[in-house]
Formats: C-alpha cells, structure tokens, sequence
C-alpha cells in the first residue's frame, strides 16, 4: 500500500459494519480502521463506545476476542477528537457526512473501504449522484471498495466492467487488481449457497443437473419491524411491516440471480429461490434441492456418495469455508462457526430415485422416423431427486469473517 500503515475504512456501523470492527480488531491486519457514521449518535462517544463493546446476539467484546479471560478492550478514548483504541487497533470515527464522494478517506490515508450500509449498490451510478454512489468513495480517496450485499443493476443495465462479485473459495480468482475497483461480496445466502452447489457440479456435472431449488430459513435483519406498523407510501409487500418477533413471514431473495454471477454454470439450470424470515437474531439454513439424470449402467447417486463428496471437498479445500457434519444440531449451535459459509448436515441429507416418463412428442430435435420407431412415442429416463441441509451464520461467522478474508486478500494487491 502506498502509506506505512494499513487503513481500512468502514462506511457504516450497523450489524455488519460494528461486526467487521470485531474481526478485524482481532485479526490486525490493518492497523487503524477509520468508521464512517456520517451523523451524531446518541449524547456523547461514549454511547457510540457503548454500541460498539456489546452485542446481543454475540455477548461481549473483551470476551468474543479473549473469552472468559476477557478484560476490557476498548482503551485511549479521546471523546474531542472520536478516537479509540480496540485491541491494540487505532479507531476513529467520523460523523460528519453520509455521501460517500464527502467522506474524509483521502484526509484519514484510507485506500480500501468496506461500504455495509446496504444503500450504495449502483456500480453504473455516477459517484456526484445528489443521493450518493458507490463510486463516491473512488472520488473520495479510496482505491478499492468493498459492498457487503449484491450489486443493484437497473432494468437492461450491464455490470460495468471495473465491478466484479465474488464468493471466497468460489471464485474470487475473478478479481483482477488492476480492472477491479468495485467489489460485491455477495449475500451471506448467496456465499452458503455457492459452497453448497460447487461440491456437486464438480462431482457430477452440470449436465446432469435438469433443476434445482432452495429455501432459506433466514434469521430476522434489520430492515424488518419489532411490531406491526403502516407501510410506507409505494409499499407492494405489506408482509415486511409485520413483526417478526412473533411472525414466519415469506419474502423473497435474490440468491438465484447472483448465484450466476460467481458461478456461470448455473446459468444453464433451471433455479427457483425463496426465502423465509424467523424470529431468531442470526444463524439460518438452506434447503437445497437438486434433481440429477442418472446414468444408464451407472451406480445411482445415493445419501452416502452425496454426503462424501462434501466430505472429500471440506479436506480438500482446507479454507474452512466447508464444513461437514453428522452431528444434529439446531440453528445456535452455528452461531460463531469461524469462516464457515456452509456446514452441510449430514445426517439429514437424502435422495430419492424414480423413473420419468417422458412424451417425446414434446421433446425438441428428435427426428420424427425415429419418433415412430418408440412404442407409444414415451421415453423412460431415471431421475435422483437430493435434498440437503446447510447452516450457516448470517452475520458474523460465515458472512463477516469471510469478507474479513476478501478484504485483506484485496488490500494486499495494493502497491
């Protein structure tokens, strides 16, 4: 990097920017992070300190980075000038503004930024957008920025070509340093979902695969309500001003389509996704269907191949973005499983095979002097229908860390 020290900017301290200052407080790999509020928060820093030493989903600071020997983390608070110190890390926060192409990164030496405010997901948008851009940031100072959420693209827009999504462990070979300025790590189901599917197109082929589908059992996010209220004007799902202290409440992801974006593949497929919203703070599963053409003569795909070529891919690709498991466990037993996107359980994976009768009438390409050589013009072709089980932490565990993994690899890259 072209300064001695390594500083990372964070734009935004909700749930994902206060829990990429607990990673990277503990990693150190940057020695100063520079937190972007863009407004004054609460009467003095020390509620901003109170935000940032305790979480209800994840307990304590002192005791997430040093467990039950814990001792207080935060240190050389100066309250005049928003400074601190995490963990042997330099903290400062700026509350001064909120459009990107204002933020002070250029005054502060930040290069890289990690943009989770969930607001600036435009890579075509202009960086002077009165609304403010993702692009901002680039005429801010910054070199390289980060989204923790997919890419927005308007109806008929392309991904311009410095932007790029990218999946650790799926495809983050995609990134070119020297075109790539805007990065999309994804969703935290769309980076579980990826490591779920990658294992068996690898074992099987895509070719085999004639659909697919999934369903995410999702833990509550900050976008939906503690209780009922009124929806806001232009609002078409009214399921999202319900509470979701009490409430399963269906809505929709946009897994299927960034699926495609990290692995291109699954453009050939056939791919429903659907999403389902629980009361629980973090730690969600995906059930993911896939139906695979047997092959004539072959050994048909059964539970147990399944559940091994999960198990040789987690050995094999020692990241520890895969996981494997027999055990039977409940959604907090995930909860701060370090790195992994997806922990398959394989205790509950299973398959059915059966034959599919086929009118070949309906089929196309199939000459019609042969069309009358098959009795009743049916085909028969058989047909393994997989369901399998993968946890996942939606916030810190699977989704933070991870992207804790593609920011350091991205900074690195910077001369």
């Amino acid at each position: 990097m072209s300064t001695d020290a390594k500083v990372l900017g964070i734009n935004g301290l909700g749930r994902i920017g206060k829990l990429s200052l607990w990673h990277h407080a503990g990693r150190k790999y940057f020695d100063e992070i520079v937190i972007n509020v863009g407004r004054k928060v609460g009467t003095a820093m020390e509620d901003i300190i109170h935000y940032i030493e305790r979480d209800s989903s994840y307990g304590r600071l002192e005791a997430f980075l040093n467990g039950y020997q814990g001792k207080p983390v935060i240190t050389d608070v100066d309250p005049e000038k928003y400074t601190l110190n995490v963990n042997g890390v330099k903290v400062k926060i700026l509350t001064n503004q909120r459009n990107p192409r204002d933020i002070e990164w250029a005054d502060n030496n930040v290069e890289i930024v990690v943009d989770t405010t969930g607001r600036f997901l435009d890579p075509n948008m202009a960086a002077d957008d009165p609304k403010g851009a993702i692009r901002g940031h680039l005429d801010a100072g910054a070199r390289k920025v980060i989204a923790s959420a997919p890419f927005k693209l308007k109806q008929g827009a392309v991904m311009p070509d410095d932007a790029v999504t990218t999946v650790m462990g799926i495809n983050d070979k995609d990134y070119d340093p020297v075109r790539h300025t805007l990065i999309s790590n994804a969703s935290c189901t769309t980076t579980c979902l990826s490591h779920m599917v990658k294992p068996l197109l690898d074992a099987f082929g895509v070719d085999r695969v004639l659909s697919a589908s999934m369903a995410t059992v999702h833990a509550a996010t900050g976008s939906q309500q503690v209780l009922d209220r009124l929806p806001g004007s232009g609002k078409t799902d009214l399921r999202k001003s319900r509470s979701i202290l009490n409430n399963i409440i269906l809505t929709t992801t946009g897994a299927a389509k960034a699926l495609q974006l990290v692995i291109p593949e699954m453009g050939q497929i056939g791919f429903i996704a659907e999403s389902v919203r629980i009361p629980t703070s973090t730690g969600s599963l995906i059930i993911l269907v896939m139906n695979f053409q047997e092959e004539l003569n072959a050994k048909p795909i059964r539970r147990e191949m399944i559940n091994q070529v999960y198990q040789d891919a987690a050995v094999t690709n020692d990241n520890g973005y895969l996981v494997f498991t027999n055990k039977q466990n409940v959604s907090s037993d995930i909860i701060g499983t370090p790195r992994a996107a997806a922990v398959i359980e394989g205790h509950e994976t299973h398959t059915r095979t059966g034959a599919i009768n086929i009118n070949l009438e309906q089929v196309r390409g199939i000459d019609t002097e042969v069309l009358e050589t098959i009795k009743d013009h049916v085909g028969s072709i058989q047909v393994t229908q997989a369901v399998i089980y993968g946890w996942y932490d939606n916030e810190m565990a699977s989704y933070v860390n991870m992207m804790g993994d593609r920011t350091v690899s991205i900074a690195e890259t910077l001369e």
